[in-house]
């Protein structure tokens, strides 16, 4: 069977709703208003989110991570409108919610309310009691930037906290994926705002270098949770696509072809480090969003 029923297959019997509704999207014509609907079931009265939306953590509670997850959907669906009831239940949250800390003026990593219910072991909340990253701060800073009011409080938090991120990530930003792809979040929520709060020709010079830093192009590596050219370079007209990506990304097709498993789904590169049985659980809804993602990379890159 073909690679692309194969993986429908595993899609329509093991996806999220919510995967499935971005699915349907990507590829058979579905509604933005589908996956908005799918995705409102993870949104709490706070205005943060939670419930397993982070496929790794069944907290039920709003977590910054759960709301940078959810807006990573409303990026791929286009965006929304910011008088939307989703919309200003986030900037609710990221005004008012649990999950912040004025003295490091970040959004935690994770929480100590994770500690209470079955996730990946990176999301327990250590026993330091410190879970700063700008993973996923300059993210949200971002998403303030781009949908809260103009010169409202909560608008100038967005800025402050992005000058702030810019600042740490010109001087020290380690080669590591998921600071990387928040700050490259930041980028693109202040372009589509018309702000750049920080200098915007050295911001994307260090995200180039630190992206290109950051594949592992090493293919014998590619089974290993390490970064392949798709964690960065989605299109050809994305900013981070080169001519000596070209090559790398044909690899990264091949690759993607050959791994694919018996029930149409991709392997997941990580697991959970616990007894916690409800990874098996988690283990498909990730095997459907990596399956999503592949087949995305497989219809830009492999023509």
């Amino acid at each position: 069977m073909h690679t692309f029923e194969k993986a429908r297959g595993f899609i329509y019997r093991n996806a999220r709703p919510l995967d499935l509704a971005m699915f349907q999207y990507h590829f058979e014509n579905g509604s933005r208003e589908n996956v908005i609907a799918a995705l409102s079931a993870y949104q709490n009265p706070d205005g943060g989110f939670g419930w397993g939306i982070e496929a790794d953590n069944f907290n039920p509670n709003s977590l910054p991570m759960g709301v940078w997850n959810a807006t990573e959907y409303i990026s791929r669906i286009g965006g929304m409108e910011p008088e939307h009831p989703m919309i200003l239940g986030i900037l609710r949250y990221l005004a008012d919610g649990d999950g912040f800390d004025r003295a490091h003026n970040q959004w935690n990593n994770t929480v100590l309310t994770s500690n209470d219910y079955p996730c990946a072991i990176w999301w327990k909340y250590p026993e330091s009691g410190s879970a700063f990253s700008y993973n996923p701060t300059a993210a949200l800073a971002g998403f303030l930037i781009r949908y809260a009011k103009k010169q409202s409080a909560l608008y100038e938090k967005g800025i402050r906290i992005a000058k702030e991120a810019a600042d740490w990530f010109l001087k020290d930003a380690p080669p590591e994926r998921h600071i990387a792809g928040c700050f490259i979040s930041l980028y693109e929520y202040c372009t589509q705002a018309g702000v750049m709060p920080f200098d915007e020709k050295a911001l994307m010079e260090k995200l180039k270098e630190i992206v290109d830093r950051s594949i592992c192009r090493d293919v014998s590596r590619w089974g290993e949770y390490i970064p392949r050219p798709s964690a960065f370079v989605t299109s050809r007209s994305s900013r981070f696509y080169h001519e000596g990506l070209e090559e790398l990304c044909r690899a990264e097709c091949a690759y993607i072809k050959s791994t694919q498993l018996p029930d149409g789904s991709y392997p997941v590169p990580w697991t959970w480090g616990s007894d916690d049985k409800e990874w098996y659980v988690a283990e498909n809804w990730c095997k459907a969003i990596l399956t999503i993602e592949n087949l995305l990379f497989l219809r830009e890159f492999d023509s």
